[in-house]
Order: structure tokens, then sequence, then C-alpha cells
């Protein structure tokens, strides 16, 4: 099966949140002890993207 692409369109505003969510999310899960894989996945993801000009 093919994987399905998704595409946001976001504002300098809500990408600097999103990555601000991302790394607090981060954050909490290294506190618990819980693993953060996907959690790095998505977050080089989002630092990652192309801009649209």
């Amino acid at each position: 099966m093919k994987e399905q692409k998704r595409i946001l369109e976001l504002t300098d505003f809500e990408w600097r949140l999103l990555v601000g969510c991302l790394n607090t999310a981060r954050s909490v899960y290294l506190d618990e002890g819980k693993p953060i894989d996907d959690v790095n996945i998505l977050l080089i993801k989002v630092l990652d993207a192309k801009l649209k000009k």
C-alpha cells in the first residue's frame, strides 16, 4: 500500500508553536522515562520542512 502524504500550510506563528509544543512533549516524555523516538522523528520532519514561496 502506498503511503499517503499530508500537507500542512502553517503561518510562522503556527510553525513556532508546533515546534515548541513538540519540544515540550519531548521533555515531558524524557522526564517520565517514556520512549521519545516518534516525537524526535516528527520534530525533525517539522524542522526540515520546506518553505512555500
